[in-house]
């Protein structure tokens, strides 16, 4: 595992797990650009689609997507070194109402947005994209795709630990590290 840096100061970075070519935020990034992969996708979870956004044709929720999916893009590759990253990052647990040490944050665009970037707070305003998914149901462990996107965050997240990696010096010792 390797953690790649998505903005040149060092606020944003993106997990590159073992044996994928991209990293997590490419990965997910180019699904929600296949019209193909989200048309599979919205069949497979079509009674969700129906059930909690009341969208009932598929080519609307592709349309959708792309839409998010084009604002979030702009949003992620727009982030100024003075704009606050921690307004798009909130905890993951909505009740969560204190910092906790490598914090499991999502990231949306407004609250109507199915898509969901996860990612791990190193520290304020220092984050590390797990990935990414489009939740269509209450909570993540509803369905199989958004709770793959847990275990990855909590894989991340002890992974960091093992590493002794807690606050952004130590991340960034860690990428020192690894570089000699």
């Amino acid at each position: 595992m390797t953690f790649d840096k998505i903005i040149s100061d060092g606020r944003l970075w993106a997990v590159r797990y073992d044996n994928d070519k991209d990293n997590a935020l490419q990965n997910v990034m180019s699904q929600w650009s296949d019209a193909y992969w989200l048309a599979d996708f919205f069949t497979q979870n079509f009674d969700d689609l129906i059930t909690y956004f009341k969208i009932t044709n598929i080519e609307d929720a592709i349309y959708q997507t792309m839409e998010d999916r084009d604002e979030l893009s702009c949003i992620i590759m727009d982030i100024s070194p003075e704009a606050d990253i921690d307004n798009f990052f909130r905890p993951l647990e909505n009740e969560r109402t204190s910092e906790m040490l490598l914090g499991k944050e999502k990231g949306r665009l407004h609250r109507r947005s199915w898509l969901r970037l996860y990612a791990i707070k190193i520290s304020v305003g220092i984050y590390i994209v797990t990935g990414g998914a489009i939740k269509l149901t209450h909570t993540m462990q509803e369905r199989k795709h958004t709770l793959h996107e847990l275990e990855k965050m909590e894989k991340v997240r002890n992974f960091l630990i093992r590493e002794h990696v807690f606050d952004e010096d130590s991340f960034i010792d860690y990428q020192k590290e690894i570089v000699l």
